[in-house]
């Protein structure tokens, strides 16, 4: 006897649709149906995401705005120093900069075993890296390893107030 290929399924949206399961193994169709059960059919989730590329822009930049506040925020609470780079590179570091620096701080003194006083050391070494650059190199980074990233910083990395130097 043949198992079948095709399933009628009943989705969250009311909608029933004959699916042909037949790409799939045998054993793992009913699977795959339980799992199709629990979700729109395909035009009603198509339906639910089509907003209009305006109503994208305008979400994301609302989002980017708050985060842009919340980031500012910040870097005056804790005397952060202003980065260097490009114009249209530093809201983005900034940003990049509260993310990781927060991160660290609930992995290590939050969620970690560090206290106060080895948490100012590494704000202090924070404060020293003012290349936009890099903390956008290291948005994608876990918390927990900013002292590391911090210790491999090159000169380059943390400007000195001398030009000539």
């Amino acid at each position: 006897m043949a198992f079948s290929t095709h399933w009628t399924i009943d989705h969250t949206c009311g909608h029933q649709v004959q699916h042909d399961l037949s790409n799939r193994p045998a054993d793992r169709r009913a699977g795959f149906a339980r799992w199709l059960e629990a979700r729109d059919c395909s035009d009603c989730w198509r339906a639910a995401r089509q907003n209009s590329p305006a109503d994208k822009q305008q979400w994301l930049a609302t989002r980017r705005a708050e985060k842009q506040q919340a980031a500012a925020e910040w870097e005056q609470r804790y005397e952060m120093p202003p980065l260097q780079g490009p114009e249209k590179a530093l809201g983005w570091a900034v940003r990049c900069r509260h993310q990781l620096v927060t991160a660290a701080y609930t992995a290590l003194v939050a969620e970690g075993d560090w206290d106060e006083a080895d948490w100012s050391e590494t704000e202090e070494q924070v404060r020293a890296v003012t290349r936009a650059g890099w903390w956008i190199d290291q948005r994608d980074t876990n918390g927990e390893d900013l002292p590391e990233l911090l210790a491999a910083a090159t000169d380059a990395d943390r400007p000195t107030e001398n030009p000539f130097v």
